[in-house]
């Protein structure tokens, strides 16, 4: 029997747990043809590459992001692109299912299938965290399935307890902000008058411990290293002076990440939510699970000395989209119907143009680059070509050492070597490589440096005193097809000096 007004046009005659599998297996195998066609990102690039040793922490983040990549590229032999995206895209399909299972526990199937479908057309959600190595993929799928768990932990059961302490331990594993959505949990507990009885049983703090085992890797490798991940993630909330506008453009951001209607109706439900308060238990769990992210990071954005991030907001949304399936569920008319098509189609488009275009250059230069407004320094290419360019010039001898100013580009450099050779940072500022691979273990030795888009004139006296001499050699050239090249300098440093 369908269900009529529950799924799309065109799916009727389907039960939503039936869409519910077709979404997924559309959308997966989207993701997997974007990400064969798109090379890794700055920070993928640099994910994947710093992280070929195996810790129990890393300088950015905690290591379930790093794992996954590292898991994926010994499991199928190969670091290309697609192959380390999968463990993420792999997540996002689950991710999918359980915001369709926590809304279906929490509403109905119905509107368990709208939500699953909203965080699938959310671009912040649905293509970077669905399909890129980064730390949200991970992030996403362990939260929904605490707070799964959570909900169904609510109504007893020692067992759901448990799997909600080891799922937030998995979101701590993944990114150090899940503490912000977990927090969110205890302000429900202690607000709700109908739950706060828990509070006073061993249940939720069995879970707390279990969360805290989990975590206690991160805890460890932080403590063996000066706290330094932890100190460089709470930098970023130091005040410097005030930025009166900085809320506006912060929530213009995360807007714009969503995409402004799904933000607005995302914040239309968010304020009902909190307008009904605890009497509406459902809503009020998910607004208080919302709230911590959403408003930290627009009020930190008043004074922090750092630029907040857009998407660093993005689990406190996560929350609200069973409270907007809800109410897609039960309104569902032409109009939305209408909007979500509109919405769906424009996505697809925006992939298919994106994908083909960086991987078969087909729109006529220079309009192709003006309309993809790509970056200068190429970050959608994988820059493979400089392994064979470095080789035809001699400079991949054994024990050759790569050097490079910033901890951007040691990324996409170390990544298109295939890590054959060590590269390093010559900054203060060098993230992972630092620790992974410092410069000071290289003293005495000679070194190649490469500066993308840096001149003799920048290099030479930025980097004087770090070597015995600095020879400029002819620059090598990154080109992508149908797109701007990207010109690296080239110098021989002799006898790296320590700081």
């Amino acid at each position: 029997m369908g269900v009529q007004g529950a799924t799309p046009p065109g799916l009727t005659s389907l039960k939503p747990h039936q869409a519910l599998l077709l979404l997924i297996l559309a959308t997966a195998l989207t993701r997997v043809g974007f990400g064969w066609a798109l090379g890794l990102g700055v920070d993928e690039s640099y994910m994947v590459a710093s992280g070929r040793g195996l810790q129990l922490g890393y300088f950015d983040h905690p290591p379930a992001s790093w794992w996954l990549a590292w898991g994926a590229a010994r499991l199928f032999g190969s670091d290309a692109a697609v192959v380390v995206r999968l463990p993420f895209i792999a997540l996002f399909a689950l991710s999918t299912w359980l915001m369709f299972r926590l809304t279906e526990v929490l509403y109905s199937a119905r509107a368990g299938f709208w939500a699953a479908v909203g965080i699938n057309l959310a671009p912040v959600l649905g293509v970077t965290t669905g399909g890129w190595v980064l730390p949200d993929g991970p992030l996403v799928c362990a939260l929904l399935a605490a707070v799964f768990c959570f909900v169904r932990a609510l109504t007893g059961g020692a067992r759901w307890w448990l799997g909600a302490g080891l799922f937030a331990g998995l979101a701590l594993f993944s990114k150090y902000s899940a503490v912000l959505t977990l927090g969110g949990a205890f302000l429900f507990l202690l607000t709700s008058r109908e739950h706060r009885f828990w509070l006073g049983r061993w249940q939720p703090w069995a879970a707390v411990l279990v969360a805290f085992i989990v975590f206690s890797p991160v805890l460890s490798w932080n403590a063996a290293h000066a706290w330094a991940s932890f100190a460089f993630q709470g930098g970023r909330a130091e005040a410097a002076r005030l930025h009166p506008l900085a809320p506006l453009a912060t929530l213009g951001g995360e807007a714009l990440f969503l995409l402004p209607w799904i933000w607005l109706a995302l914040m239309a439900v968010f304020v009902r939510a909190v307008a009904a308060g605890p009497r509406d238990w459902r809503g009020w769990l998910l607004a208080c699970l919302a709230a911590p992210p959403i408003v930290l990071f627009v009020v930190i954005s008043l004074w922090s000395s750092q630029r907040v991030l857009y998407h660093w907001a993005t689990p406190g949304y996560l929350m609200l989209f069973p409270l907007l399936g809800q109410a897609v569920a039960v309104r569902l008319n032409g109009r939305a119907r209408a909007v979500i098509v509109g919405t769906a189609a424009l996505i697809v488009a925006a992939l298919l143009f994106v994908g083909s275009e960086l991987r078969f250059a087909w729109v006529p230069a220079p309009l192709g680059p003006a309309l993809l407004a790509l970056d200068p320094q190429l970050d959608s290419l994988d820059w493979t070509a400089l392994r064979e360019d470095l080789a035809a010039r001699g400079l991949l001898t054994p024990g050759t050492v790569i050097a490079t100013p910033r901890w951007q580009d040691a990324g996409k450099i170390d990544y298109g070597l295939g890590g054959g050779v060590p590269v390093i940072v010559l900054s203060p500022d060098a993230r992972e490589y630092g620790f992974a691979r410092p410069a000071s273990r290289f003293v005495g030795r000679d070194v190649v440096i490469l500066a993308p888009g840096k001149t003799a004139a920048q290099v030479e006296p930025q980097f004087a005193a770090r070597f015995t001499r600095i020879e400029k050699l002819p620059p090598l050239t990154l080109r992508r097809a149908g797109g701007p090249p990207l010109e690296i300098g080239v110098f021989l440093g002799t006898a790296l000096r320590g700081t």
